[in-house]
């Protein structure tokens, strides 16, 4: 294959904005699902095991839902004001997002002490870096 025959497609502003509107949507659609289904874990963790297992939940979830939104924040801004993205902008903000996640997981861990339920918060944290699943599931992704 001749690489130098390769050109690389040339999108035109209204495109451009197009686009960057159905990726914000997305982002958007991501971290809300991610709210909602943090939200009904939780409701069913207080209704069938009690206060320490909804809260648990809860910071288990808001462990990866605070880092993602910043990091999705981040995102949008940067395609509302026409930017371009590079991907070593994503994996730096990829990074980032996964230790502030670390650090939000060692503080919970010090803060609840013996009364953080674990199950609990792992359910709180898988339901929350598995709700873009319900999205797929919807077609909103």
């Amino acid at each position: 294959m001749d690489y130098e025959q390769i050109e690389a497609v040339k999108l035109t502003p209204e495109q451009r904005r197009r686009m960057s509107a159905v990726a914000v949507q997305g982002l958007l659609n991501l971290v809300i699902a991610q709210g909602l289904i943090l939200l009904l874990v939780s409701l069913l963790a207080l209704i069938f095991a009690g206060k320490w297992s909804a809260l648990s939940a809860v910071a288990g979830g808001m462990t990866y839902l605070i880092p993602t939104s910043m990091f999705v924040l981040h995102l949008v801004i940067r395609l509302l004001s026409e930017r371009d993205a590079t991907a070593v902008t994503f994996f730096v903000g990829e990074a980032v997002k996964i230790g502030v996640a670390m650090i939000l997981m060692l503080l919970v861990v010090k803060v609840f002490g013996s009364n953080l339920v674990w199950p609990a918060f792992f359910v709180g944290l898988l339901v929350v870096l598995k709700a873009y699943v319900l999205l797929l599931l919807f077609k909103k992704l």
